[in-house]
């Protein structure tokens, strides 16, 4: 009998949010013109990215597709990802389910950028809140990884 393989959860959700930081976003915006006006005001690059995307099967059997953005900047190793967490009233982190976005920046400077990028974009008027959230505040973070 061959021997059981279990993934470590744990494990790959350190390695993966190492070095990375949260940001919350509330915005009436749908999700590709937040992106555009991310990609406008920061000069960033965001794309959808369909095969990032989260596919989530609630009790209702249902299932629920949250869209994912993403952009690389090029010879840095910075990575920033953009999280819908609504779809069709159903929501990706139901402990922070008055969010509309998460924006994770990874990156060995995310602290840094990520407080640069809160004070802005608290002064953008289509954003009604923008905050850091800290990954101990998340129960679901596993729903995350991409």
């Amino acid at each position: 009998m061959s021997p059981k393989w279990t993934l470590d959860m744990a494990a790959m959700q350190e390695d993966f949010f190492s070095d990375s930081v949260l940001i919350g976003i509330v915005s009436a915006l749908p999700a590709y013109r937040l992106c555009w006006t991310l990609n406008q005001r920061f000069t960033l690059q965001f794309s959808r990215e369909i095969d990032l995307d989260i596919c989530l099967q609630r009790a209702d059997g249902l299932l629920h597709y949250f869209n994912i953005y993403q952009y690389c900047v090029p010879l840095n190793g910075t990575r920033h990802l953009l999280y819908k967490l609504k779809h069709n009233k159903e929501v990706l982190l139901p402990e922070v389910k008055q969010l509309d976005y998460l924006w994770l920046i990874q990156s060995n400077s995310a602290d840094e950028d990520a407080g640069i990028y809160t004070q802005h974009l608290r002064n953008f008027p289509e954003v009604q809140l923008a905050q850091i959230i800290t990954l101990d505040r998340l129960k679901n973070l596993n729903h995350l990884l991409v």
